[in-house]
């Protein structure tokens, strides 16, 4: 059976191929009474748009590429926020009538064929996760005019829209909260120093701990479990006396409560642990873990509104979503 035609549909409404086309394509300087008369000759006769011919026409694609630039498989493979992110922002497009094309470029060539990919316009917006300092795709991807947004703050000077959570502030309230119960040694292990949430929760860490007039005792992790554990491991080598770490993600704190077990360190007898997301796992330690609350899937739906209020011609202003802190046993 041979498809239904704009000609055909056309011809049953009694009007021309332009005005059936500004019906489907959705402008709206068509008439009410004509936009019903071809609407139902497009039901009655099933017609759908030709996707390709439609992009010609309307110069859109209706999809949205979430790139995820990252240098280590660790954040596809290991964190489990990494599906909450693509989850939420799936569920904004894909309600908005975009689909979603899942993009990940962790390698120099797959950056380039992410930045050729979008150059082309086969998307029509980008939501950029998981920067990093030094990586150049950004700034490509900017510099093609395709609306771009980045679901974190970027970690260097680049004016596109973003939307984090309050990284200095739920850093503070994880650290405050270790000298309320008396901690005086308090480490820390940070993410990757290029990624704007490490730098603004090391910030805030030796911020509060100098207002205190106590040390920073520092350690660097990717914010994945193994770098958590050797971390924790190098920071007890470095200061056997402390009594608290504060890591900056929950992989690396529970990371470092199994290397503070294999020291025959108890936690939190000799040594509390905080850790920051609250992914599900942190219920399930042991013992469970204090951690800060960070509305990851918020953030990730709210990258996605921003994008397509872009989309829109809406402002785009930056956006900070607050955290919380949630007390278990580890403190």
């Amino acid at each position: 059976m041979r498809r239904p035609t704009l000609e055909a549909v056309a011809t049953r409404a009694g009007v021309s191929k332009s005005t059936v086309s500004r019906v489907v394509n959705g402008e709206p300087t068509v008439a009410s009474d004509i936009r019903d008369l071809v609407m139902r000759a497009v039901n009655d006769l099933g017609y759908t748009p030709n996707p390709a011919a439609r992009s010609l026409v309307t110069r859109r694609t209706d999809s949205i590429a979430v790139i995820v630039s990252d240098p280590s498989s660790g954040l596809v493979s290991d964190d489990p926020m990494f599906s909450t992110v693509v989850r939420a922002a799936s569920r904004e497009f894909e309600a908005a009538g975009k689909q979603v094309v899942l993009v990940l470029a962790g390698s120099d060539d797959a950056r380039v064929r992410a930045r050729q990919f979008v150059a082309a316009r086969h998307v029509d917006g980008v939501m950029l996760v998981s920067m990093h300092g030094a990586d150049p795709l950004p700034s490509a991807l900017a510099a093609t005019g395709v609306p771009l947004v980045s679901h974190g703050r970027p970690a260097f000077r680049l004016d596109v829209p973003w939307v984090d959570n309050d990284n200095t502030g739920g850093a503070a309230q994880a650290v405050r909260h270790l000298l309320e119960r008396g901690r005086r040694r308090i480490a820390t292990i940070s993410g990757p120093l290029d990624m704007s949430a490490a730098q603004d929760r090391i910030g805030a860490y030796r911020e509060v701990l100098s207002e205190t007039g106590r040390r920073s005792i520092v350690a660097i992790g990717d914010f994945t479990r193994i770098s958590g554990a050797e971390a924790m491991a190098q920071l007890l080598e470095d200061d056997p006396a402390l009594d608290a770490v504060f890591a900056a993600n929950d992989l690396m704190a529970i990371g470092a409560m199994r290397a503070l077990r294999r020291a025959g360190r108890r936690v939190p007898d000799d040594v509390a642990v905080v850790g920051y997301d609250d992914i599900e796992a942190a219920l399930y330690t042991d013992p469970p873990l204090t951690t800060v609350r960070s509305p990851m899937g918020e953030q990730a739906a709210a990258s996605a509104r921003l994008l397509l209020g872009l989309l829109r011609g809406e402002p785009a202003p930056p956006v900070i979503l607050p955290t919380q802190l949630v007390v278990r046993e580890s403190s």
